[in-house]
């Protein structure tokens, strides 16, 4: 699951292509489904939505809520082309932009009724 966190005005216009940009990015890296997108937008007041010094007000936070098992190296390959493809395609410099990867136990996800180290039908691969 991925939360995106930004200031409404500049959220909102542009929240759908941004989360196509994200989900292809996570199909390209990890190798996702085209099925498997979930993204959660949660625009704010800019008075809400602290941010450091030297951004703009497009600073966008995204958070990446996965099951544990990427390589160091699959999590950096996916942050830098987030930074890359969301610079080419909405033009928010990467100073803007701020990701973070929360990494799970698989036994502490819960989806269809079972938890994530029960599910043997997975149509993706966590450890790559």
């Amino acid at each position: 699951m991925i939360v995106v966190y930004g200031i409404k005005e500049k959220l909102n216009p542009i929240k759908a292509k941004l989360s196509d940009v994200i989900h292809e990015c996570m199909q390209s890296v990890l190798g996702m489904p085209e099925d498997k997108r979930a993204h959660r937008f949660v625009p704010m007041e800019k008075e809400d939505f602290y941010y450091p010094g030297g951004r703009t007000d497009a600073y966008t936070v995204i958070e990446i809520n996965m099951m544990a098992g990427r390589k160091s190296e699959t999590q950096k390959r996916l942050i830098k082309t987030l930074f890359k493809e969301i610079e080419c395609e909405l033009s928010i410099n990467p100073i803007d932009i701020e990701i973070t990867i929360k990494e799970q136990p698989a036994h502490c996800w819960g989806f269809r009724g079972i938890t994530g180290d029960e599910a043997n039908d997975l149509k993706y691969k966590v450890n790559v």
